[in-house]
């Protein structure tokens, strides 16, 4: 993304100010955190040790200017106004379908703790998951993992199966020290889908890019809270895109939080829209053929939905809010010693986790998320910065048929069973060969065969024990739906066996339903 205004640093705007300006500024002080003597100097202390342009990823920031939650929680601030969500799948104009889009992606932004905070860095293989219950008594269902600690990537699934709505993304934050000033360069892509709409594999794309963060006044006077540079929503099917924004206050003029940008029809190279106005407040959407001008969303009043998140009890120890629990009770009863030491203790188990692995030569791999299969050709052609993608198939014939899938990868409604430990491989042990485009490396998972009985991987990496009996496990396909096939001695539980030499291969089919037997010749 264009890096335009990360040099801008806070100032005074000279002169009278006008109205927008003196709202902006008002509403400013909820961005703004007084940084205490002692505090400070531990700020100071950290940041002396850098250069401007130092990355930050690797520093232990001082917990008064944690937010007490994770990454992977804060990002259900996107899907936390249905009134903007929900009805965007219905809209059949495929320009107004595209304004309720920019309209929802920019719904989101004024959810925010006061002053300046960042969310707790997740640690590997931390996981978060959450729902949405609407009006009309559909359900919205969020998953995500921390699918790489550095550099930090927080992959997410979120879905709405009866309005039809899909978002899968990475998040990949890098931070950066600017003087006064430090930066978090929001990379990483969301994916929105509208599976009821477009002719492509998957439905109508939108694929979305994110402002960057920074954090101004951090050695002197007040930290205040910014979001800068452009980010940008795209539609490859109906030639669509939008550029916005999120201006920084100059030096010596401008306004906190406006925004600015356009909505253009790629094809034709003709702007539709222009918009403006602030992220905290109102923005205004004008028609630059008739001159018209709407209300596209007004945070002022905006009250978001947050999401139901299953309790502590029936929460794994990897999960975010039982993970970081006696953390951020500390962060919101300001005892920050306390904080600090939790918090410790968290980082420095992760960092022996990662030893361990390192000294016995193991690789993790995420419990949740797959590699996406981009590239010409591939299923996920043109998704491939999303690195990550949820390891599931979702395609259900019916809304109801996908809430089973989705609730099959992972615990997100009470009293479901709970997740296990992320699991590792010998690194000099085979990898699951990935499959070929024309049959994406999917899971497909249903009810006989809950998380939490049996095989509650996704796929097995290979760290079950080998000398334990031969069993029977699922195939995961979409032509087999849980039929099975009897594994050899030296099976690798959760993988479809390669056919061995006196160890045949059986299998029932789902259509004709006759047993079929699979048996390799002898080798010369």
């Amino acid at each position: 993304m264009p890096l335009g205004h990360g040099h801008r640093d806070r100032g005074m705007s000279l002169g009278r100010k006008s109205g927008d300006a003196e709202r902006a500024d008002q509403a400013g002080g909820e961005d703004e955190t007084v940084v205490e003597p002692e505090q400070g100097n531990v700020l100071s202390h950290i940041i002396s040790q850098l250069r401007p342009g130092a990355d930050l990823s690797k520093v232990t920031l001082p917990t008064f200017i944690l937010e007490p939650k994770s990454m992977l929680e804060r990002i259900t601030n996107f899907m936390a106004h249905p009134e903007t969500l929900l009805p965007m799948t219905k809209i059949e104009d495929p320009v107004q379908r595209f304004v309720s889009v920019i309209k929802f992606y920019l719904s989101g932004w004024h959810i925010k703790p006061p002053g300046v905070k960042k969310p707790l860095n997740p640690i590997l293989g931390e996981i978060f998951t959450c729902y949405w219950e609407y009006p009309d008594h559909t359900r919205g269902y969020y998953i995500s993992e921390q699918t790489s600690h550095h550099p930090p990537k927080s992959s997410y699934f979120f879905m709405v199966p009866e309005h039809n709505i899909r978002i899968d993304g990475t998040l990949k934050p890098r931070s950066k020290f600017l003087g006064n000033s430090a930066a978090s360069m929001m990379e990483g892509i969301a994916v929105l889908r509208f599976m009821n709409r477009g002719t492509s594999n998957g439905g109508e794309k939108y694929f979305v890019t994110q402002p960057n963060m920074y954090a101004r006044g951090i050695l002197f006077g007040k930290m205040k809270y910014e979001l800068g540079d452009h980010s940008s929503v795209r539609c490859p099917e109906t030639g669509l895109i939008a550029d916005i924004e999120f201006k920084t206050k100059g030096y010596f003029g401008g306004t906190y939080n406006a925004i600015g940008g356009t909505i253009k029809n790629e094809k034709s190279g003709e702007t539709l829209y222009e918009m403006s106005g602030m992220w905290s407040g109102e923005m205004i959407c004008k028609n630059v053929k008739t001159g018209q001008k709407d209300v596209l969303f007004n945070a002022t009043h905006a009250k978001h939905t947050p999401p139901i998140v299953r309790p502590l009890e029936d929460q794994d120890e990897r999960e975010s809010q039982k993970l970081w629990y006696k953390t951020v009770i500390a962060i919101k009863e300001s005892n920050h010693t306390a904080a600090t030491e939790e918090k410790t203790k968290i980082e420095d188990r992760q960092r022996d986790e990662t030893a361990k692995r390192q000294e016995q030569g193991i690789d993790w791999h995420p419990k949740l998320f797959r590699r996406v299969h981009g590239g010409p050709g591939g299923p996920e052609e043109g998704e491939e910065d999303l690195d990550w993608i949820l390891n599931a198939n979702i395609d259900g014939p019916t809304p109801e048929a996908k809430t089973k899938q989705i609730l099959a990868v992972a615990p997100i409604l009470k009293d479901q069973p709970k997740t296990q430990e992320p699991q590792a491989v010998p690194s000099q042990q085979a990898r699951p060969t990935p499959q070929p485009p024309s049959q994406p490396q999917h899971t497909s998972q249903t009810q006989q065969t809950p998380v939490g009985q049996g095989q509650r991987d996704l796929i097995d990496f290979g760290q079950t024990d080998s000398s334990v009996p031969a069993h029977s496990v699922p195939v995961r396909g979409s032509s087999l739906q849980q039929q099975t096939v009897q594994q050899g001695p030296n099976s690798t539980a959760g993988l479809q066996e390669p056919l061995m030499p006196g160890h045949p291969v059986k299998r029932v089919d789902s259509l004709t339903k006759d047993l079929d037997e699979f048996v390799d010749a002898p080798g010369n």
